[in-house]
């Protein structure tokens, strides 16, 4: 078995097609292998953007959160405009996680994943400079862009370029997005107050992050170009018929309701605390400390549902965190707020999870890609009116009995879908063979 770092270093080819060899002929597709390893050391470099790129996947979002009243004081948005800013993530993430597969064939995944970090950085650093609303909501949808088709193909690069090595890759690109997660939620407040005070310094600080990635993303690049003879990784391949798949919409179902809760927990949850009569410095910590228990999680639960036929068990068990958790929330928020904290955030580690599995279901890069494309795509339109209901539950009671009850209840059937989707099974033999997708 060659290690990761020499699988990586593997000239790009266009070995892959989305649906396999037999696609057109009802043969079973095969799983594609690797070209031969060489340069370990640019090997390793992958490695390392990889996780930086993963770095900077949230701090688009979460590092806006803290500075929200600031941002809307200082350009007059109005609190309907404020109240969609906070669906534009996943909104973004749906439609144009949809188009990264496209892209993708035309110009190679590494060719778009680094452009996506390019795009991040230009975002963020230029809303920095916004003088309207509507400039810097242009601003971020270009950044969440520039996320959304790295969400995507991220997963395709691992699988292509890392496939003995797909759970330990999932779990250093998982890790690394949590821990960007959670450092942009936990120092962007002071960050911004030992930079003058100015929201604009606090936001556009994290662009220097997104050139890091990028930097090192344009060696990788220009090696595949050389290898490759300048041709794009990904022409020619097929498009997979994927909405046969009752594994693929299984995946898109547990993606969608998984974010719906993350989404819902990284609104809210400082709010639930606080009306429990929880101090806001605290509620702050709790909330970081949902995201923090997710980096080593998300280190090591890829890895052990990697080495299993199916991942039907982690399923089970983060769903009963999360019931448990909001169950506490609800009847007794004050009396253990931490053991909650971490019920909840290891519920919130089905994303590590279900990333797992996408890379999992699929033989190929190209039907990764497409997988990814449309669980994530379906998944965060699904997840866009949670937390919006949520809120409405609440002003319409005063209380978070039926809001955080609601929740526990959509782990039910967060937890049939993922039940399914944790099947060994392989999208290209449900969409190429319909009559064996049901055995």
């Amino acid at each position: 078995m060659s290690s990761a770092a020499d699988t990586a270093a593997s000239p790009d080819t266009d070995t892959d097609t989305d649906a396999g060899p037999g696609a057109g002929t009802g043969t079973r597709p095969q799983t594609e292998r690797p070209a031969p390893p060489r340069r370990s050391h640019l090997g390793w470099l992958f490695a390392v953007a990889i996780a930086a790129a993963a770095f900077n996947l949230r701090p688009v979002v979460t590092s806006l959160g803290p500075l929200l009243d600031q941002v809307r004081a200082d350009l007059g948005m109005n609190p309907t405009v404020a109240g969609l800013l906070t669906a534009v993530p996943s909104l973004c993430f749906a439609l144009f996680g949809f188009a990264a597969p496209g892209l993708a064939r035309r110009l190679g995944p590494i060719a778009v994943v680094t452009a996506g970090l390019g795009a991040i950085t230009a975002g963020v650093l230029a809303r920095s400079f916004a003088g309207g609303t509507a400039v810097f909501l242009l601003l971020t949808a270009l950044a969440l862009a520039g996320v959304a088709v790295a969400n995507v193909l991220i997963p395709v690069v691992i699988k292509r370029y890392f496939p003995e090595k797909v759970g330990p890759m999932i779990g250093l690109y998982s890790m690394a997005l949590s821990a960007g997660t959670a450092l942009a939620a936990a120092v962007t407040v002071p960050l911004t107050g030992a930079l003058g005070g100015d929201w604009r310094f606090g936001l556009g600080v994290w662009a220097a992050l997104g050139a890091v990635a990028l930097l090192l993303w344009l060696p990788v690049l220009l090696s595949r170009r050389r290898e490759s003879g300048g041709q794009a990784n990904g022409r020619g391949a097929g498009k997979l018929p994927i909405t046969r798949s009752r594994t693929a919409w299984a995946l898109a179902c547990f993606f969608g309701f998984q974010a719906t809760g993350a989404y819902v927990v990284m609104g809210w949850l400082p709010k639930i605390f606080q009306d429990a009569g929880v101090s806001e410095g605290t509620s702050g910590v709790l909330l970081a400390l949902t995201m923090v228990i997710g980096v080593p999680v998300s280190f090591v639960l890829p890895n052990l549902a990697a080495r299993r036929g199916d991942q039907r068990l982690f399923v089970v068990v983060l769903a009963s965190c999360g019931i448990a958790g909001y169950s506490g929330l609800a009847l007794a928020p004050s009396t253990a707020p931490w053991a909650w904290a971490i019920l909840v955030g290891l519920s919130n580690c089905a994303f590590p999870l279900v990333l797992t599995m996408i890379g999992l279901r699929a033989r190929t890069a190209g039907g990764v890609a497409q997988l990814s494309a449309f669980a994530q795509g379906v998944g965060y339109l699904i997840s866009i009116p949670g937390p919006i209901l949520i809120g409405r539950l609440y002003e319409a009671t005063g209380e978070w009995y039926l809001p955080l009850g609601f929740l526990a209840v959509l782990l039910v059937p967060q937890m049939l879908f993922g039940l399914r989707a944790a099947r060994a099974r392989y999208i290209e033999d449900e969409a190429v063979l319909p009559a064996a997708a049901g055995a």
